[in-house]
This record gives structure tokens, sequence and C-alpha cells, in this order.
């Protein structure tokens, strides 16, 4: 619960408050203070672990965009392109 509790918070930027109601709905008491230290312990750490998952960048890319007419909408596209091809 304690790993939820600081991915939401980081995640999607939600209160210790809310956090701390969203648990209590699921059975488990959890004062938003105890989730300030948890965010302040764990973040960090759960940081480094994602940022070893990710793909390398190279400092080579491209940006093309345009405007579509589709079923008489415009529409704005987008694509960031890496000098290998991946998006």
């Amino acid at each position: 619960m304690t790993l939820f509790a600081v991915f939401f918070y980081v995640r999607y930027g939600a209160s210790y408050r809310g956090l701390g109601e969203s648990h209590a709905e699921r059975g488990v008491t959890v004062d938003h203070a105890t989730l300030n230290r948890w965010v302040t312990k764990y973040a960090s750490q759960m940081a480094d672990v994602a940022s070893c998952c990710k793909c390398p960048l190279y400092r080579s890319w491209q940006m093309d965009e345009t405007y579509v007419c589709l079923r008489g909408k415009w529409l704005y596209l987008y694509r960031a392109d890496d000098k290998f091809g991946k998006t």
C-alpha cells in the first residue's frame, strides 16, 4: 500500500488527505503526515528505478507537425523522432 500511495501522489498529484481517504475506503487508516514521510522517503528511490528502465535519449531529434481536416474538424498532429527514427 505504501508504494501505491507514493505512486499516486507523484503520478497524479493527489493530495495527502485525498490519499488518506482513498486508503480508508479500502480499510487502511493512514494519517496524511505518514503519507508525507513515505513520499519523502520513497519518491527518489522510485525515480531511480524508473530512470533505469527508460530508453536512452539522443540529442539529435526533429519535430514534425501539421493540421489535418478530418470530417470537417481541424486536428493538430505532431510527432518527434530521434536520429534513429524512434518516436
